[in-house]
């Protein structure tokens, strides 16, 4: 059982009185978003976040961090045939706040603890009230890191191209 200091040393069951149930479900396509941001951000920058955070949610697991290996397939120029590339470490992870709102990751990695961090954040996403703070915040901020890191890695490519020309020389019949 792994435990983190940033852990709530209480968390309420669900049937207690505190708990309800969310009342409304999150835009689907925002809601992958920033699932996707969140898996590939870095676990300092989330740590950062969860504890500039005023009062952090108390929360119960419905599935601790767990690793696995999924297959990775591939196409042979993108439309041939199918192969199996190769395999990947997965972590994944379920909770549930002590306001009703329930949170999952899942993440390339073996890092418990980003895991358990994006399914946090994934479940404060979710409440209207701080949404669109959030989104604004941290989401926002996450975002235009890895875009900045595309972007370079993009440049660093960009520079490495080699062009190649045929030069002709005489007549070609």
């Amino acid at each position: 059982m792994q435990t983190s200091s940033a852990s709530p040393k209480y968390a309420p069951a669900i049937d207690e009185p505190q708990y309800r149930a969310p009342t409304e479900a999150p835009d689907t396509d925002s809601r992958q978003r920033w699932m996707a941001i969140l898996a590939r951000s870095d676990i300092d920058t989330l740590e950062t976040a969860w504890k500039e955070l005023e009062r952090p949610p108390a929360y119960t697991w419905l599935r601790r961090p767990e690793t696995g290996l999924v297959m990775l397939r591939a196409r042979i120029g993108g439309s041939g045939a199918k192969f199996n590339l190769g395999e990947a470490s997965v972590t994944r992870c379920t909770l549930r706040t002590a306001s009703g709102f329930t949170g999952v990751s899942y993440l390339l990695g073996r890092s418990h603890r980003h895991a358990e961090l994006a399914a946090l954040f994934d479940a404060l996403l979710q409440d209207k009230a701080r949404c669109a703070e959030r989104q604004h915040g941290l989401i926002a901020r996450l975002a235009a890191t890895q875009a900045g890191r595309r972007d370079e890695a993009g440049r660093k490519a960009a520079a490495t191209k080699v062009d190649f020309y045929t030069i002709v020389r005489g007549e070609n019949p």
